[in-house]
């Protein structure tokens, strides 16, 4: 099989590319022919996007302020070590270059993590094709597509291949992305073009990157990969977008605020020196650069990459997948949820329970999709259906869709729509199998269902000979004013407001008890009228019957909404069934209020939205939870009333007409499993399994690591103000008041504990599991910045209890005040610099469990639950007390062995951090109440 001889595919008959290709177009390909051609074609893949150098990777970790000021330091140091000679200097410099190169190849690893993660994200979200294999309907990995594959396409897919149509039935395709054709094409699989015929106008085919806005076909397979028209559009769904989100923006603001800051107040510490305290230059160079590397917390922007990164995993592993890290951020923000009902609040296992043949009713025993069933009629008694009640189970199978296939394991899953899926049980049940009824009266022609006229028809030869038998379903209100006359019995009668009235009575009895009602008909044509089919059809029919089904609220979403509850968060759900079923849904899983309940608010249907402005409904919307028969254009109006209202609105959404309200709210989802192509195109997140617990959970982790990376911020930032002072406010002693006064740090020093001893503890900050209430507090403005008036005053609290406790135990080791903390025969200046990292790392260490929650006290929620935040803490000491008592290493740092008894010293005063931070949370606690 040649490729490139099937690329006239669309000036050649259907049958002769089958032919050509070698397949079948009512089988399609063997399992192991398409695993054959996979190997010989390879994946329907346009191959990975540019990848960045490691090189480029690497260099861009030292394009930022903070690391400019590092690299600043350094070069000082070395000019310094130039300048005195001999290998001590350089050694620093050495330390610290290694440092910062360190920090470089850490972040390019975590960058590569996140890169990882990111990609199987994406792989998870990847476009899904419905093929026929081995004479089934499969779904598969769009890029598992082969040349030869049938492709059963329906409104809303995507194409993800060149494909020529074999079937079509009232076709279109939006085009834009491949000749700029603005409104959706008509195709039309009967038509064989001339060879010249442009791409715009090559109507018997659909293009990959094209996605289907209307209609139903088949078709073949003829390219994929790099073999089709459109080869840049493969990877256009599933692109996901790199933006700097405004957690990033807000960070690297900080960050140059921090490097303006460090600069002033380094230049202001060397001028005070130099000039005011009659330091040496050198002397008074090495503090300012000691100072420079005390402000830069140099291990924030790798935390909050890989902190992030293991967040969007964690989502995914509870089957939301986040496609933009910004959704991350605003899914804490989340104050109103918009969900679908129908697979998302309920079950999505749709189930016929009642028939009526507008005469009698019926009920259905079974669940699911199994075959397992049969009909009971008003006496309890088992029914065979006959009369008009058989035509409407014929009917229903019929005017249908969707398979049911029975997997490996036992289980019957639905290939199609889940209603439809419901009718085609319902044949499996009485003894109409959709295959066996489909092959005796086979369809010959049909208007599939759009949103408009919310209704389906189908047409059927082989039922009464000479005649064309149509077949409508659809919303009982819309056919109800179609049906000029109805069956009873062996004959057909004129429809009257009497049996009108009985019939509505019926239907509104079976939705007022949560029942989604289906109603359908029937009308007679002459043979050959199926070449001459038209909307117009759908008038002047004959009512044959109501089909009602059930699908149960999950119990999970019932839990979830009443989570939301606690949280702050109203749930809102947004059907098209009717207002009566839909609010005996919302009412079961608990989404009306009392006040609703008492007055019959809270429940609006499209059509009462329809007579509201946009004015009037943005008042609406505060009072209302229910909104039943409505179209894609009433959620977009839904959204961007909320939106008016200053709400952060999550939106749902599964079809094409979605995608509009999916991309004007907040956080649009679609669903993994019903959803359209263009709708997980459109969508911010994807449902992995349509559930809207789901969505609820995600909320709740895109909360935690929010509160996780505030955490850690505000750890790492009190701790940088913390050096500072110390820094700068010891610089500031006279050397008359206190003999031997230096830069209480070096360079080196603030280095390992920026770099080592404080990142462990603000990564293990990072994997939190979140704070029990955390779904108790309201939602967070989404204009509040991540450092606000209650970090900044915890930060200011540990900042100056860090310096008390650091400052305290350098001056008093300096001065020898205590004799536990001085070593006989060694510099009084090494000795205080080493007591000082040792006081100040284990503060750091202490203070990082308190920094686990923001409003709880550690011992709420358990001082040592957190096992990561106890193997960091372990994993600093180790190294805290190798710098200082391994000798060699213990010179690099420029540190000395301190006496044993030192530390019965330096533990407790480097609680005081620990104590200030837990009662300052009291403190505003108390307050806050």
């Amino acid at each position: 099989m040649d490729i490139d001889h099937i690329k006239d595919s669309f000036s050649r008959s259907a049958e002769d590319v089958v032919k050509t290709l070698e397949t079948d177009s009512k089988s399609g390909l063997s399992s192991q022919e398409a695993e054959a051609r996979l190997a010989k074609f390879g994946k329907n893949s346009l191959g990975e996007e540019k990848k960045v150098p490691l090189w480029k990777k690497f260099l861009a970790q030292f394009a930022d302020a903070m690391v400019i000021i590092l690299i600043a330091a350094a070069a000082l140091s070395a000019f310094m070590a130039y300048k005195e000679g001999g290998a001590e200097g350089w050694i620093d410099v050495a330390v610290i270059l290694a440092i910062i190169i360190l920090n470089a190849v850490l972040g390019v690893y975590q960058e590569g993590k996140a890169d990882q993660a990111l990609a199987a994200l994406k792989k998870m979200s990847s476009p899904k094709t419905k093929v026929i294999r081995d004479g089934q309907v499969t779904v598969i990995d769009s890029e598992d597509i082969v040349p030869g594959d049938i492709v059963a396409i329906d409104a809303g897919d995507s194409i993800a291949a060149d494909i020529r149509l074999l079937t079509s039935s009232s076709l279109k395709a939006e085009e834009a992305s491949l000749t700029g054709e603005s409104v959706p094409v008509d195709k039309d699989a009967e038509k064989v073009l001339e060879a010249d015929c442009p791409i715009g106008d090559r109507s018997n085919m659909l293009f990959m990157g094209t996605a289907v806005t209307y209609g139903r076909a088949t078709g073949v397979v003829i390219g994929t990969a790099r073999n089709t028209e459109l080869g840049k559009i493969a990877n256009k769904l599933t692109n996901m977008q790199d933006e700097d989100t405004p957690l990033k923006k807000s960070l690297d603001k900080l960050g140059k605020i921090l490097a303006v800051v460090c600069i002033i107040v380094c230049i202001i510490v060397f001028v005070v020196d130099v000039f005011v305290q009659k330091v040496s230059w050198n002397e008074a160079l090495m503090t300012a650069v000691s100072l420079a590397v005390a402000a830069i917390p140099e291990g924030l922007a790798a935390v909050v990459t890989i902190v992030l990164s293991i967040g969007m995993t964690r989502m995914a592993k509870n089957r939301a997948v986040v496609k933009r890290l910004l959704a991350v951020e605003t899914l804490g923000c989340v104050d109103v949820i918009c969900s679908d009902k129908t697979g998302t609040l309920t079950q999505n296992q749709m189930t016929v329970k009642v028939l009526f043949d507008g005469r009698d009713m019926y009920s259905v025993e079974g669940n699911g999709y199994a075959p397992e069933g049969h009909i009971v009629d008003a006496s309890g008694s088992e029914y065979t259906p006959s009369g008009v009640c058989e035509t409407l189970i014929r009917a229903a199978v019929l005017c249908n869709d969707a398979s049911i296939n029975k997997g490996e394991d036992g289980e019957y899953t639905c290939i199609g729509d889940p209603t439809e899926g419901s009718l085609t049980t319902l044949g499996n049940k009485t003894g109409q199998p959709k295959d066996e009824t489909n092959t005796k009266f086979k369809r010959i022609a049909e208007l599939p269902f759009d949103s408009d006229r919310k209704m389906m028809t189908t047409y059927h030869s082989g039922i009464k000979e000479g005649k064309v038998i149509s077949y409508t379903k659809g919303a009982p209100d819309i056919v109800f004013s179609r049906c000029a006359y109805y069956a009873d019995g062996d004959e057909v009668k004129e429809m009257t407001p009497e049996v009108l009235k009985r019939i509505s009575k019926v239907n509104n009895d079976y939705a007022s008890g949560a029942i989604r009602v289906l109603a359908f008909a029937y009308r007679e044509f002459e043979a050959g009228h199926e070449n001459n089919v038209s909307f117009d059809d759908e008038s002047e029919m004959i009512f044959i019957g109501l089909v009602g089904m059930i699908d149960p609220a999950r119990e999970e979403a019932k839990a979830a909404i009443a989570v939301c509850k606690q949280a702050g968060i109203r749930t809102v759900m947004i059907t098209g069934d009717y207002k009566l079923s839909a609010s005996a849904i919302a009412d079961n899983l608990g989404m009306l209020t009392p006040e609703m309940k008492e007055h019959g608010t809270g429940a609006m249907s499209g059509e009462e939205l329809d007579r509201v402005t946009d004015e009037e409904l943005a008042s609406v919307v505060e009072n209302t939870n229910v909104y039943a028969r409505v179209s894609p254009e009433h959620k977009v109006r839904i959204v961007e009333a909320l939106k008016k209202n200053k709400h952060i609105a999550s939106m749902t959404g599964d079809g094409v007409n979605d995608a509009m309200a999916l991309k004007a709210a907040d956080i649009g989802v679609a669903m993994g499993i019903t959803g359209t192509d263009v709708s997980k195109n459109a969508a911010d997140m994807i449902l992995m399994d349509d559930n809207f617990a789901t969505i609820v959970k995600a909320v709740e982790e895109g909360r935690i690591i929010y509160s996780n990376i505030r955490k850690f911020v505000g750890f790492l930032l009190s701790c940088n103000v913390g050096e500072i002072l110390i820094i700068f406010l010891l610089s500031l002693i006279p050397s008359s008041w206190v003999p031997g006064i230096a830069a209480p740090l070096t360079a080196i020093q603030l280095l390992l504990l920026n770099l080592v001893t404080d990142s462990f503890p603000a990564l293990a900050l990072g994997r939190e599991a979140g704070e029990p209430d955390i779904m108790k507090l309201p939602p967070r403005r989404s204009d509040e910045p991540i450092i606000n008036g209650k970090m900044k005053a915890n930060v200011l609290v540990q900042a100056l209890a860090i310096f008390v406790s650091v400052g305290g135990m350098f001056l008093l080791s300096l001065t020898g005040k205590v004799g536990f903390l001085t070593a006989p025969g060694v510099e009084p200046l090494a000795v205080a610099r080493t007591v000082a990292l040792a006081t100040l790392v284990c503060a750091e260490l202490f203070r990082a469990y308190a920094a686990r929650s923001e409003r709880c006290s550690v011992f709420k929620i358990g001082l040592f639950s957190n096992k990561l935040m106890n193997m960091a803490v372990a994993a600093s000491l180790a190294i805290l007390i190798a710098v200082i008592y391994i000798p060699g290493v213990n010179r690099i740092f420029d540190n000395v062995a301190l006496p044993l008894m030192s530390w019965v010293v330096i533990l407790p005063v480097a609680l005081i951090p620990f104590i200030a931070g837990e009662i300052h949370k009291l403190i505003s606690s108390r307050l806050h109440k």
